[in-house]
């Protein structure tokens, strides 16, 4: 499965055109993605408009959900920050950190457009899932 960051589905619902939301657009896609809790919550507190707001969060229902953020994957994703900051990365984002050892500790691809993740896939064995680049008009 697929866990697409909250990075991507910005970009998504912004309509801008990148690799990853090129990919994200593809007609096998969403039925490879799976949606935490956590990104839900990133992505929906985002947006300002109520009416762009409802949209996403119908669009969002569609998605299969998962919320698997209990107690051991929390330390694990401290563990993994830590093992990080030794290697002398810091990483920005304590959500980043859920959301990548969510993904390493789950075998799950990550698709992302933040450079934080680089390093748990440098580190860590994140895989992520990096798609073709855009096709040229």
């Amino acid at each position: 499965m697929v866990i697409v960051d909250s990075s991507v589905w910005i970009d998504y619902l912004n309509r801008r055109h990148t690799p990853e939301t090129h990919w994200l657009s593809g007609p096998s896609s969403i039925r490879a993605v799976v949606l935490p809790t956590l990104v839900l919550a990133e992505v929906l507190q985002g947006i300002r408009h109520n009416s762009r707001f409802r949209q996403a969060e119908q669009f969002f229902r569609t998605l299969p959900v998962v919320d698997s953020f209990d107690y051991s994957m929390t330390v694990q994703a401290a563990v993994n920050f830590r093992t990080l900051r030794a290697l002398g990365v810091t990483i920005r984002s304590t959500v980043d950190c859920l959301i990548a050892t969510f993904c390493i500790e789950n075998g799950h691809q990550l698709l992302h457009c933040d450079g934080d993740y680089d390093y748990f896939e440098r580190h860590l064995s994140l895989t992520v899932l990096h798609p073709p680049p855009l096709p040229v008009p």
